[in-house]
């Protein structure tokens, strides 16, 4: 069905042979190699993913199957989840301030959770689609499937400034799930295999991540597997974790240059 990626299959298909156009040879570019592997619940069509107090917090979408959960890493159980109404569809998620944010996809709703409890304390609303979300520590990033990043002040939701992201070739669009990454925003480049490293403050690509090698791994051993989405960072032991809309396995990666 066309909503489970926004696209349709044979649009995707093209799109994915030109991911090498996307990456210029100006920025730096880096794979990942696998340090670690954990399950992952193949049902999840993950819309937003981070790490926080030893465990993930990760959104899914669909309508009807959209949900905010709390999930071991070690073996992927549900801790605990607080389901969306059916009309909703789950994207992004950050957690700041003892919160959990939401953004939902077009219904322009951004809902907030207590970390711990998950119960619903408030909700925003905001003009265009919600994608990715993420926070640096101050204000929260939210990406709306376009080439600019909105910083947004988490008492009232309002936006406070905002940044076009631009690599050598021009403007990167399509930016969906997001991460800050020791004072890196990052982000999944929708229907492609990568992951762009942006400023925050100027907007530029700092440098790209092609995981094609890792969204193979994944299909070869999950045929049911879409597209790459879902971003994760321990701050405190450095870990970054990646996966992606119905995929069974989170992978704990290092960078290394893609010459190596």
């Amino acid at each position: 069905m066309w909503w489970r990626t926004k696209i349709t299959g044979t649009l995707l298909v093209l799109l994915l042979a030109l991911v090498p156009l996307v990456c210029s040879a100006q920025e730096p570019i880096y794979r990942a190699q696998v340090v670690q592997s954990y399950p992952h619940d193949p049902a999840a069509f993950t819309q937003g993913l981070l790490f926080h107090a030893g465990f993930l917090y990760e959104g899914t979408g669909l309508y009807g199957e959209s949900f905010l959960r709390q999930v071991r890493l070690e073996d992927g159980e549900v801790v605990q989840q607080a389901a969306l109404e059916p009309s909703f569809f789950g994207e992004g998620t950050a957690v700041l301030e003892g919160q959990i944010f939401q953004l939902t996809w077009r219904e322009g709703r951004a809902f907030v959770y207590d970390l711990d409890s998950f119960d619903r304390r408030a909700e925003f609303s905001y003009v265009g689609e919600g994608w990715g979300l993420t926070t640096d520590g101050r204000y929260l990033i939210m990406s709306d499937g376009s080439s600019t990043l909105r910083f947004r002040e988490p008492s009232t939701f309002e936006v406070v400034r905002e940044i076009n992201v631009e690599a050598f070739h021009g403007p990167v669009p399509r930016l969906n799930e997001l991460e800050y990454v020791d004072g890196e925003i990052w982000a999944n480049v929708w229907l492609t295999n990568l992951i762009c490293r942006i400023d925050p403050e100027s907007g530029q690509v700092l440098a790209w991540i092609d995981l094609t090698e890792l969204a193979d791994l994944e299909r070869k051993a999950n045929r049911g597997a879409e597209v790459l989405n879902g971003i994760a960072y321990d701050g405190e032991d450095g870990r970054v974790f990646v996966t992606g809309k119905l995929w069974s396995t989170i992978y704990e990666i290092r960078l290394v240059p893609l010459e190596e």
